[in-house]
């Protein structure tokens, strides 16, 4: 295949899955909104947010490793077009916690048909010495996508109802499945001697494991950071003495331009990575990172200027490594079980990403008054709780410091 052909396989790809992302920060782009109408807890509000991600851990071994057998490209056409469904019965059916829990929840299963498999299929459709560029392409559409996703549910419901949001969002996935249908074409067969690898053989591969730990640290901290980001900046923004609604669909806006520069991020780092290692650039970046959680929780009250330009450093940071973790997962990883090393990279970087923002929450309901919500529209102190992603995020550069002595690579 033509090196032009394979990128502009690539496009297709990174349409597609921006198509699959739209139903991803619906929900954190209106949450002061839910949290508000439906008398939620910031423990409650937590549990919604990581429904996603733990319907995504209750199916991500099954359909990862399901690629080990069959095409990725089936899967996650399926997986897109049920995703789009099940954001459609949330913007009609959800009236409250548990509702919302459930329809989430079912949600997340369709990330873990579409966002896996497509990264196995980017791997297998370029050589090593492009991985971590392309990968970097497609870890950083992940991350546009849910900064469309935030922009686009935020000015919609500017207009319309937060039902009106959530249905039109969910046509995003329903879209991406069509354009993979046409244009994906067909993938590379599974050579049969590449299905013999067992999951004791995965799990005795150290250097894998290390990887695999260092992208654990990274969910914990972004997916903390991306749950509560639109409701930490709506409160400095009424700090700010902004309007409630205004500083909620603004919130969304900001927090939207937060992640985007993640996108770019993601692949300046699978480039640098390609030329100065993967353990090197991702110290450097988590490092960054982890400082930047431990602190910005603590800056609400300062001029909104500084808070959006350490919101957007952090965007840049929190991000910039994980196309870096996820080439070096694909790298050590032995080619006959990359399936079940991809599942169980999901199952524990989803599983702390799950985790994470539901202890967010609990400990913004510890140090906050019990009536501030009420009271003020918005929690305060947000110090304690960032700090709990950053002191998790600070684990990665260890790991990684461990990992590189150790010649990992």
């Amino acid at each position: 295949m033509r090196l032009d052909d394979r990128y502009r396989w690539l496009i297709w790809m990174s349409l597609s899955e921006i198509g699959t992302m739209l139903v991803f920060s619906n929900y954190s782009a209106l949450l002061p909104i839910l949290q508000k109408e439906w008398s939620l807890t910031n423990g409650q509000a937590g549990w919604i947010f990581s429904s996603y991600q733990i319907g995504y851990i209750l199916s991500v071994v099954f359909l990862t490793s399901l690629t080990d057998y069959t095409s990725p490209k089936y899967i996650y056409i399926l997986t897109a077009f049920w995703a789009g469904v099940s954001g459609i019965l949330f913007s009609v059916w959800a009236e409250g916690f548990e509702s919302a829990l459930i329809l989430r929840t079912l949600t997340g299963i369709g990330l873990a048909g579409t966002y896996m498999p497509g990264l196995r299929m980017v791997s297998e459709k370029f050589p090593p010495r492009e991985r971590g560029r392309t990968v970097g392409i497609y870890v950083g559409v992940f991350s546009l996508g849910v900064s469309l996703s935030l922009f686009l549910t935020g000015f919609i419901h500017s207009f319309f109802s937060w039902r009106w949001a959530f249905f039109l969002t969910s046509l995003g996935p329903i879209g991406g499945g069509v354009i993979a249908f046409f244009q994906l074409g067909e993938m590379a067969k599974i050579k049969e001697e590449e299905k013999k690898v067992s999951l004791g053989e995965v799990l005795r591969n150290r250097p894998v494991l290390m990887m695999i730990g260092g992208y654990v640290a990274h969910m914990w901290e972004m997916f903390g950071m991306r749950g509560w980001m639109v409701a930490f900046l709506t409160a400095c923004l009424l700090t700010a003495q902004v309007d409630f609604q205004k500083a909620v669909s603004l919130g969304a806006v900001i927090a939207g331009v937060v992640i985007l520069v993640g996108a770019i991020s993601n692949a300046l780092g699978g480039a640098l990575s390609d030329r100065y290692g993967r353990e090197n650039t991702i110290i450097v970046v988590m490092l960054g990172s982890g400082l930047l959680s431990v602190l910005i929780g603590w800056t609400r009250v300062l001029p909104f200027s500084l808070v959006l330009i350490l919101s957007i450093l952090y965007g840049f940071l929190v991000t910039g490594e994980s196309s870096v973790l996820s080439t070096g997962v694909t790298e050590l990883a032995h080619p006959g079980g990359l399936g079940r090393t991809m599942a169980l990279q999901s199952l524990l970087g989803f599983g702390a990403a799950s985790i994470s923002p539901i202890l967010f929450g609990y400990i913004l309901d510890l140090t906050n008054p019990p009536d501030a919500l009420s009271r003020l529209g918005y929690v305060p102190n947000w110090g304690w709780a960032f700090a709990l992603l950053g002191l998790g995020g600070l684990v990665g550069p260890l790991i990684m410091w461990r990992l590189k002595t150790k010649g990992g690579y």
